[in-house]
């Protein structure tokens, strides 16, 4: 299937041009660094305007390698809990962005959980917006796009297993990109202690401390189950080395701090 663009306009511009200009505008903080390959990596998703700077610093950072695994949140109640699609491409304002069809039949044969469906990535932009910094910084690559819409502990860590699982025996290098944004809508203030105690255990590795810290503590992160899933699948390769790249919220753009979304990137190898 061809799934086209939900939020092209929107969340980041419809021309190419422009696209590829604030892509490019994103990354040049890192302009000269080496990039060095990591096992997985944690960005956000919100409109580019508020957390492309975040998002930016953390691509850059990376020797991305050409098969990626993204595995984003479900926003909307619509289709599977853990949805995978196989097959075909994603279109964005630069073109079509190939599936890789391998790589996703080798994870839906590990994780029964994943089910084939098209209807919860049809309008979720958790997973669209990372597309066009990937088609600027590593053309050639190819994804596996997975959703994620339970909340449910153990069905999280059963996906982050298997990804764990994949990504070990592949004989290529793999990335798994992980997108999440951290606490929504209270104040500035709020949402940066809030986000403190999330980015706390992230950066422990600690899949349990973080469902259970955003739980007990309030911390509105959408993608809490794409990242326990993640920080499972790192447990299981024995990574090591989490790197907090850059953290903002949308009021270091806005202004407005009387509601805000905070925004987190980071690495881990």
């Amino acid at each position: 299937m061809l799934r086209l663009p939900a939020v092209a306009g929107r969340f980041y511009p419809s021309n190419p041009e422009d696209l590829t200009a604030l892509v490019r505008k994103s990354t040049v903080a890192n302009a000269g660094v080496s990039p060095v390959p990591v096992r997985a990596c944690l960005v956000p998703h919100a409109g580019y305007v508020y957390s492309g700077q975040v998002a930016g610093a953390v691509l850059a950072r990376i020797a991305l390698p050409r098969k990626i695994i993204i595995l984003g949140v479900r926003h909307y109640p619509r289709g599977e809990p853990a949805a995978i699609l196989s097959s075909g491409a994603w279109r964005t304002p630069l073109g079509d962005a190939r599936i890789d069809e391998e790589l996703a039949e080798a994870l839906k044969k590990d994780c029964p959980l994943l089910h084939e469906d098209s209807v919860a990535h049809s309008t979720e932009h958790s997973l669209e917006v990372q597309l066009p910094f990937l088609q600027v910084l590593a053309p050639d690559f190819t994804f596996v796009p997975v959703a994620l819409g339970t909340v449910e502990f153990e069905s999280l860590v059963s996906v982050g297993e298997a990804i764990g699982r994949v990504l070990e025996a592949s004989k290529e290098n793999l990335l798994l990109l992980t997108t999440s944004d951290l606490n929504h809508y209270e104040d500035d203030a709020t949402t940066r202690v809030k986000d403190r105690k999330a980015i706390d255990r992230l950066l422990a590795l600690d899949a349990r401390g973080l469902y259970d810290t955003c739980r007990n503590e309030g911390v509105s992160m959408c993608g809490l189950g794409p990242a326990v899933a993640m920080l499972t699948a790192l447990d299981a390769l024995g990574a090591k080395k989490p790197e907090l790249v850059k953290y903002a919220t949308s009021a270091d753009v806005s202004g407005d701090r009387s509601a805000v979304v905070g925004y987190a990137g980071m690495i881990f190898s």
